[in-house]
């Protein structure tokens, strides 16, 4: 039988094959094809690697997708890379990556892992930040600050818990709030920061300790004190009162990128896990009857201040950790609030490659 009678429908009117590459519905190379391999007969193209013998026919023509079974002696058909996929929280893209951005508590559900290869998912856990003291209060301390990748995950449910920030202190009588933990957990992982210490106020004492530290109440003595240490690997310490001379500055919260002074909270730390670098976990400002002292970048609120411009004091902004500012002790201006202030709430985000770069 002569090669042109293989297959008739595979010329063109009036030619004849002297070879299998001769035919349109064949090709003959010293290659294996690949998945974007897009031959224009379709479905049963066959190709032929002449290097190896291997041979393999088309049997999902989806472009860019195709699969191609081996048909020879040969092992493993060639197919497209099966990628990471999840659901749950805030999906945005990135790229070639989906970012799933949890604002509160949820689940964090794998659906399937790469294919071909090792699946890695970057994640942030960021806690609550700490509330600021009442009257001279320090500032609250940054929730605590976990980043990193993991190649642990499986299919199936993680649990995610958002952190709350810390409540503000309202009186002499009580205290204000530790920010609440953040949390990543299931098989094979497990990630928690630890919420931001509170500010300590009226009713005195050292700041408390946490992911970052809270600040000390301004006045040495009954009521002066030290700085909450912060939790390794996560976050920073507060600072103490300034007793040397200057009895009216409270400490600041810690931030997770440094510690804090008296006044000013201590800065957080950038991170572009989104695709857009933002600062999380910044430190409360401490109260100052001047100008309050500054929140740390990253979420810290201004502490408040005393017969000046801006003697308003600020919470911590929401889902980025950062602590509440300090409460000043003698009344502002009018139509301004330099009370006590909340800690912001944290945030929980997780990256993963979804698709071919």
């Amino acid at each position: 039988m002569a090669v042109s009678q293989i297959d008739a429908d595979a010329l063109a009117p009036g030619a004849s094959a002297s070879q299998l590459n001769d035919l349109s519905d064949v090709t003959v190379s010293t290659a294996d094809p690949a998945v974007d391999s897009n031959p224009t007969s379709g479905l049963g193209h066959m190709w032929i690697n002449k290097t190896s013998g291997e041979q393999y026919l088309l049997t999902t023509a989806t472009a860019g997708a195709n699969v191609w079974t081996n048909v020879g002696d040969g092992t493993g058909p060639i197919v497209p890379i099966v990628y990471q996929s999840a659901t749950g929280g805030t999906v945005t893209t990135d790229g070639n990556f989906k970012v799933h951005t949890f604002t509160s508590s949820g689940t964090f559900t794998v659906v399937t892992l790469l294919s071909s290869g090792t699946s890695t998912f970057t994640y942030l856990s960021v806690a609550g930040g700490g509330g600021g003291g009442y009257n001279d209060g320090g500032g609250g301390g940054a929730g605590g600050y976990l980043s990193g990748s993991s190649t642990a995950f499986a299919v199936g449910d993680y649990t995610i818990t958002v952190g709350a920030g810390g409540t503000a202190q309202t009186g002499s009588s009580d205290k204000s709030g530790n920010g609440g933990n953040s949390s990543l957990s299931g098989t094979g992982v497990s990630y928690t920061s630890i919420g931001g210490g509170q500010g300590t106020g009226e009713s005195g004492g050292n700041g408390n300790s946490g992911g970052s530290g809270g600040g000390a109440r301004a006045n040495s003595g009954a009521y002066g004190g030290n700085g909450g240490a912060g939790t390794s690997g996560q976050g920073n310490a507060g600072a103490g009162d300034e007793s040397a001379g200057v009895t009216n500055r409270a400490g600041g919260g810690g931030g997770a990128g440094a510690a804090a002074t008296t006044r000013n909270g201590g800065v957080g730390l950038a991170n572009s896990i989104t695709g857009t670098s933002t600062f999380y976990a910044g430190g409360g400002g401490g109260a100052d009857r001047d100008d309050g002292g500054a929140g740390g970048n990253g979420g810290g609120g201004k502490g408040g201040g005393g017969n000046v411009a801006d003697a308003n004091s600020y919470a911590g902004t929401v889902n980025t950790g950062g602590g509440g500012g300090g409460g000043a002790g003698q009344p502002p201006p009018a139509g301004q609030n330099n009370s006590p202030k909340a800690g912001g709430s944290g945030v929980v985000i997780i990256r993963y490659q979804f698709q071919a770069a």
